[in-house]
């Protein structure tokens, strides 16, 4: 397996909180994130089935367009009676209409698309549900690399906190009964999907490095 040996690492996101989070978690190492947003590289077409495509894809695109090693995310989440939905389409339920010229993301709309599903089940429904991470790193060569993690919890209604981004308002973690969105950024970052994946990826990655607060053990 590859190792990530040089300072640089390009985040193929144009998200500015999966850039803070990812920057922050990798800041111990000494390693400088550039995102292909501030690098102006074009987002590829996210046709994969799975998350791990979906990271793939971006990762391999943005590795050979900047020249440089590449970390990709894609995550989402998954509602246990909505059968998984809306998964690694996660993002495409946030997608609005063009209107007056402003295409993008509205994520209230996509957490009221969860809401409103889990509604027409009735007052009993299942609100269990789970983040997922994938994230893969990919060099200019083709080599690559995945890591994958998970946070169990539940769906909660209505959204609450400011500190997060997409479903973070209405994911409130097991064991704790404040969404994510409501967790100091640190906080969050110990215990979520991201953390997971980081914790195998640091592992693989940077084992002879000090340990990522929050992320050792």
């Amino acid at each position: 397996m590859r190792k990530f040996d040089g300072k640089r690492l390009v985040i193929a996101t144009h998200n500015a909180g999966k850039l803070r989070e990812i920057s922050a978690l990798l800041a111990p190492y000494g390693v400088e994130c550039l995102s292909a947003g501030q690098l102006g590289l074009p987002e590829p077409d996210e046709t994969g089935t799975t998350f791990a495509q979906n990271a793939l894809l971006k990762a391999h695109a943005a590795a050979k367009a900047a020249q440089l090693p590449a970390l990709a995310d894609d995550s989402g989440l998954s509602v246990t009676a909505l059968g998984g939905r809306p998964g690694v389409y996660t993002a495409d339920w946030a997608e609005r209409q063009w209107f007056e010229g402003d295409p993008g993301r509205d994520w209230y709309m996509a957490m009221g698309k969860v809401e409103g599903l889990l509604s027409e089940q009735g007052p009993d429904v299942d609100r269990s549900c789970w983040f997922s991470c994938t994230l893969a790193i990919a060099w200019p060569e083709g080599d690559e690399v995945v890591y994958e993690g998970r946070v169990e919890g539940t769906f909660s209604w209505p959204p609450r906190g400011t500190m997060g981004f997409g479903y973070d308002p209405v994911f409130v973690p097991n064991g704790r009964d404040v969404t994510f969105a409501q967790l100091p950024p640190e906080e969050k970052q110990s215990m979520s999907h991201r953390a997971d994946a980081f914790v195998k990826l640091v592992a693989d990655q940077f084992s002879t490095a000090a340990p990522v607060d929050g992320l050792s053990g």
